[in-house]
């Protein structure tokens, strides 16, 4: 192995270790604010509002936090790129030819 593929392997493994993180982190998130809600429906008492208002607040700060660390990390691809639109569009066009040879 040269140099430079050394280094593209190193920015791989930079790059899946980034999404793994990102994922751990999405999944901490999903229990987490689970729980956090689910404090909401059963808090009582006479600092009920105190708790919901610091709830609220994480719950808030969190998903600002959640959202930001995936475009750093999926940053530069997009959810529907040219080559998608591609395939969707001979996907419909040979529907299309489908069903017009279907009803004559």
């Amino acid at each position: 192995m040269n140099d430079k593929e050394k280094e593209h392997l190193k920015k791989a493994i930079n790059k899946v270790r980034k999404v793994k993180v990102f994922y751990l982190h999405l999944a901490g998130y999903i229990v987490g604010i689970g729980l956090l809600l689910y404090n909401l429906y059963i808090v009582a008492g006479p600092y009920k509002n105190n708790i919901i208002s610091l709830n609220l607040s994480i719950i808030v700060a969190w998903s600002v936090f959640i959202v930001i660390h995936g475009l750093n990390v999926f940053k530069g691809k997009r959810l529907f790129n040219k080559r998608w639109e591609d395939k969707k569009i001979e996907k419909f066009l040979d529907k299309k030819d489908e069903s017009t040879t279907f009803w004559e």
